[in-house]
């Protein structure tokens, strides 16, 4: 026993000191001052505190593995041994560029997905205002008028990958596609005519050739079989956050007029929706993208605040839907499995509420993935060095709970979760540093420390949870 006492106490002192940086954010983006990935908390969503947990570690073991650095744990062998399923992670393109986060990535993670390359904006070159010039394509022997598609920042962290893989076969890391279809960056001139915000919105027809051209562009490129890129990716997100926070049902634009339509986050409004006044665009993307993905790409739908009870049914609804459709590449849908994005404060979502969920969208479409994990900090943490210690112990017990929680449900018949993917690596790169009030957690705009890596770029108590 007091062996123990002793190696917690030389734990503690190595341990402590990992306070996020100030002022650094992985969601927003230069060119456009676009922040994604927000959560929030659907109003009277459980916020009562989980009973404690099983223990994380046996007495002494983490400290030990703390105190040497060779001595510590690889994660993603940890995690498949455990939980039979993948670990993963966030990387946005300086996060690549940084040798001490690539170090991380390659030893820890078997799982990426690019936090803003792939999505639409970012694929446009981050002409948001206006369209950065057209072309004309072919599409079901017709010729449309289409944008010209700018993939040099998502090739460059995938060129990074590959090289990777090549010297690593071993140790491959396969990403995730994000994402295809979203209300929020995605820029307003897409929907209109000529390709100016300033005209009329399209047709639902005219979208519906914009769309099919989209996916099947984005997916021929990464995924086709020609593409060097074809045996990178394992799945692909085609749908995002389609399901309002405020009604509990699809995104609309009926239910604040006065609200901007695919540049707003929060919002309820939709483009999406304006132009197909109906689900019917959620239905085609993952329609088409059944028509064009292989058919060993997994197809994801993801979205937020997913356990929140009023909003799961509304998320159910939409899975249910894609899912009656459900047929032949060129013909019907495909869905693989719900993201549920795991953006959690530090007393909400509760276990029950976590729980329900996964069984909730596996009786529907089979398997759940958490894509998006990080926790945003305690209303008592004050950012100070003094309190770092007090919030890493708060932080590992809230995630020994949400992993205890993740490995109960799994055991269970008719229950998969497949993998956890965390919102980046290392705290003073999490995109909530810029963030306050979120996730039911920190009002005060002070740094956050989500992650399982400090801003000395060390495992955090918390990140020996996933390696016990």
């Amino acid at each position: 026993m007091k062996r123990a006492l002793i190696m917690i106490l030389l734990a503690s002192m190595l341990l402590g000191g990992c306070e996020a940086k100030e002022g650094v954010n992985t969601e927003v983006q230069p060119e456009t001052g676009v922040v994604t990935e927000a959560p929030t908390i659907a109003d009277g969503e459980e916020t009562t505190a989980p009973v404690e947990e099983t223990p994380v570690v046996d007495e002494g073991q983490e400290p030990q593995e703390a105190q040497n650095p060779e001595a510590v744990p690889v994660l993603r062998d940890a995690v498949r041994e455990k939980m039979g399923g993948f670990i993963g992670c966030e990387v946005t393109g300086f996060e690549a560029d940084d040798p001490k986060v690539w170090d991380i990535i390659t030893t820890h993670f078997e799982r990426v997905t690019l936090g803003n390359e792939l999505k639409p904006d970012a694929l446009v070159g981050y002409s948001v205002s206006t369209c950065p010039g057209t072309e004309i394509a072919e599409l079901n022997g017709e010729s449309i008028e289409v944008p010209v598609l700018d993939y040099s920042r998502a090739d460059k962290i995938l060129d990074q990958i590959l090289a990777w893989n090549e010297a690593h076969p071993d140790r491959e890391i396969k990403v995730r596609g994000h994402v295809l279809v979203w209300h929020s960056q995605t820029p307003e001139w897409f929907f209109h005519e000529k390709y100016d915000k300033n005209q009329p919105y399209v047709s639902a027809a005219q979208m519906d050739k914009r769309l099919e051209w989209y996916i099947r562009t984005v997916l021929t490129r990464y995924t086709g079989e020609d593409s060097k890129y074809k045996d990178l990716f394992y799945g692909w997100d085609v749908v995002n956050e389609a399901i309002s926070d405020g009604t509990a049902t699809y995104r609309s634009d009926a239910e604040n007029p006065n609200e901007s339509l695919s540049e707003d986050r929060h919002g309820s409004n939709s483009s999406w929706w304006h132009v197909y006044q109906s689900n019917e665009y959620i239905i085609n993307a993952f329609r088409y993208a059944n028509k064009y993905a292989p058919a060993d790409l997994e197809l994801y739908y993801n979205d937020y605040n997913e356990c929140d009870a009023r909003k799961a049914n509304g998320i159910a609804e939409l899975l249910e839907a894609v899912k009656a459709e459900e047929g032949e590449p060129g013909v019907g849908t495909r869905i693989t499995a719900m993201g549920m994005q795991g953006h959690y404060g530090m007393t909400s979502p509760s276990e029950t509420a976590i729980s329900n969920a996964i069984k909730q969208y596996c009786a529907i479409v089979g398997k759940v993935q958490i894509t998006e994990m990080d926790i945003s900090a305690s209303s008592s943490y004050d950012g100070s060095a003094e309190a770092v210690d007090e919030e890493n112990e708060r932080l590992r017990k809230r995630y020994n709970m949400i992993y205890y929680t993740i490995n109960t449900v799994n055991a269970e018949d008719d229950v998969e979760v497949c993998g956890i993917t965390f919102w980046g690596t290392v705290d003073h790169y999490s995109w909530l540093q810029s963030r306050s009030n979120v996730g039911g957690g920190n009002t005060t705009g002070l740094p956050q420390m989500p992650l399982l890596f400090d801003g000395e770029y060390q495992p955090k108590p918390c990140f020996y949870v996933f390696t016990k």
